[in-house]
């Protein structure tokens, strides 16, 4: 799949708060296992191991005096051009990515993206499916979704609007997952069909308005 050969506004999910757009198959399988070789081929100290799930940071590091540029390499820049061509950015083009790998039973805590980046994510999901939750950001208990997403392997995910800027999102630490009707997005055939998670690769999209040339001191 083509960013100029796509219409985004076919994919919002209607029943979510403004605005999601959720496309299936985004990339092929074999642009999955490209990716996966590659992003596992880095060395080792581009890794940065957190308590609950490991990344990297391509672009440069996001800070509040701005982030120093980097080059991206080609085989991320290629998808970052694809989106880009969707026009969900507007008149920014995409210049930073985060990797994150999480392993079966992995999340991460809802939270604001926050205001260092243009407000637009857009997230390549590869290796696993997983359920994105979103919340109040006072209410963030289990059983207090606002709604919630299911993001399958190969999909591109893009939160805009009040799904950027109003509510926090997070990723429930499971092994597994049901795909009740509370998914705004399930379209099992089989109602409550049960999923194991394997390990899941994020690669998250977005533009920091703010870049610097400059060594920034801390």
């Amino acid at each position: 799949m083509t960013g100029n050969n796509v219409n985004v506004e076919k994919y919002v999910i209607k029943k979510a708060p403004p605005t999601v757009y959720y496309i299936p198959d985004f990339i092929t399988r074999e642009e999955e296992s490209h990716l996966l070789n590659k992003i596992y081929s880095v060395p080792k100290p581009k890794w940065t191991q957190l308590s609950n799930r490991k990344l990297q940071n391509w672009g440069g590091i996001p800070h509040p005096k701005g982030m120093i540029a980097e080059k991206l390499p080609e085989w991320l820049d290629t998808y970052l051009e694809r989106i880009n061509q969707l026009g969900v950015f507007e008149s920014v083009k995409p210049n930073h990515v985060l990797i994150n790998e999480y392993l079966a039973g992995q999340g991460i805590m809802p939270h604001f993206d926050g205001p260092l980046y243009y407000p637009t994510i857009s997230t390549i999901s590869c290796g696993s499916h997983t359920i994105l939750n979103f919340y109040e950001p006072d209410r963030t208990s289990e059983g207090s979704e606002v709604c919630s997403i299911f993001v399958d392997a190969r999909s591109l995910l893009i939160l805009q609007d009040d799904m950027y800027e109003k509510y926090v999102h997070g990723i429930s630490s499971k092994t597994d997952d049901t795909l009740s009707s509370d998914i705004l997005n399930c379209c099992s055939s089989s109602p409550n069909q049960m999923l194991n998670r394997s390990t899941r690769v994020s690669l998250t999209i977005r533009h920091v308005p703010k870049t610097t040339k400059f060594t920034i001191k801390t």
